[in-house]
């Protein structure tokens, strides 16, 4: 069992984003295990609304006390909303990772294999700590 929250009701990646799907409209946001990495979120370089994304493809980054990380997309699709909020108060990922999402996708053609929550639970437990 990891230290780290994992929601049941969401599906993971291995790079340590989370998935929602509302209404046929994917949010994506970042892990407990992803922000307690990265440590204090300072700054989020995220994409634009309209722009169109791929699986795997980095969709931005987030700036961070320690380095700066690139953020995976889960989904290819395109962008239907920015969380404006998150990039005024960087620290609401940190806060409370699971409500603060980073951006929505919309007309979502293709997403990778996304885990379930006790798959990325098991994954995570088998992660190494640098």
């Amino acid at each position: 069992m990891s230290n780290y929250e994992v929601r049941d009701d969401l599906l993971y990646t291995k790079s340590h984003e989370w998935v929602k799907e509302e209404d046929g409209v994917f949010l994506v946001g970042l892990t407990d295990y992803a922000q307690d990495k990265i440590g204090d979120a300072v700054y989020f370089e995220l994409p634009e609304e309209d722009d169109e994304l791929e699986v795997g493809a980095v969709l931005g980054d987030v700036e961070s006390v320690k380095a700066v990380s690139d953020i995976y997309s889960p989904v290819a699709g395109v962008v239907v909303e920015v969380n404006e909020e998150l990039l005024d108060s960087p620290e609401l990922v940190n806060e409370s990772p699971y409500d603060s999402w980073l951006i929505k996708v919309g007309e979502v053609t293709e997403k990778e294999e996304l885990l379930s929550a006790s798959e990325y639970e098991a994954f995570l437990n088998n992660q190494k700590d640098e």
